[in-house]
């Protein structure tokens, strides 16, 4: 006999589909994925990176994501500050 599957929304029996929602999102999420993958793939030349104290050559790819990631932290930090004044 199946157990259940627990799931956020409760449990659901082995035979229950999921809802549009559920295939919409995870949909969405491999398309996601293999489009991160293509450009990250398609992004591995190596390119000159001037920092502040020197230079030197890195992948593309990691030059754009570490890019990202310092967008993200700075947003991050600017939106909790900004919420703490008011």
């Amino acid at each position: 006999m199946a157990s259940p599957i627990q799931t956020p929304q409760g449990r659901r029996g082995a035979g229950e589909k999921r809802s549009r929602r559920e295939v919409a999102r995870t949909s969405a999420l491999v398309v996601l994925a293999v489009l991160v993958t293509l450009f990250a793939v398609l992004n591995t030349a190596k390119v000159k990176v001037d920092w502040i104290f020197g230079s030197g050559e890195a992948p593309l790819i990691v030059v754009i994501v570490v890019s990202l990631l310092v967008g993200v932290i700075l947003t991050h930090f600017a939106e909790r500050r900004g919420s703490k004044r008011r």
